[in-house]
């Protein structure tokens, strides 16, 4: 195993730190992670196929990181605007308060926008408390993606 091996390896496992703690973009640092390797091995290890499927997890699992919010809030009823809304204000939030601000402010943004549009506590409390399961489960989506991604990555380049 070469030093570019334990450097991907690194950026994998940081992946996975990341999907759970703020401030890091954990599936982002996945992909690098892969490529790196995959640059460093002369583009020959992993294979075109693992490659592809490795980074396909890791865009799903970037997509889960950056989108949760505002689909959990679109399937929780809220309306386009009310969940990009609550996207950017859960955003913002989050370099205040980190992951708290986050789901705190994606929520009563979306709480907040759908009770002023709708004039019902229990409509609004309900879609926002969708939008906050939604968010919260997506770390959990993130944890299990990113892992996959370093598992995948073991069994293809070092067995």
């Amino acid at each position: 195993m070469d030093l570019f091996f334990w450097f991907a390896l690194a950026l994998l496992v940081l992946g996975v730190a990341g999907s759970i703690l703020p401030f890091l973009p954990g599936a982002i640092l996945s992909v690098i992670g892969v490529l790196v390797y995959w640059w460093s091995s002369g583009f020959s290890e992993p294979s075109l196929l693992a490659l592809f499927g490795l980074l396909l997890v890791g865009v799903i699992a970037i997509v889960t990181d950056y989108g949760a919010g505002v689909i959990a809030a679109r399937v929780g009823g809220a309306s386009t605007r009310t969940s990009i809304i609550a996207g950017v204000v859960g955003f913002i939030l989050l370099f205040v308060f980190g992951p708290l601000g986050l789901v705190l402010g994606v929520a009563g943004t979306v709480f907040v926008i759908e009770y002023l549009e709708h004039e019902d506590a229990e409509q609004s409390s309900r879609r926002a408390l969708y939008t906050t399961i939604g968010v919260l489960a997506s770390s959990a989506v993130q944890v299990l993606l990113t892992a996959s991604i370093l598992v995948g990555f073991v069994l293809v380049v070092a067995l």
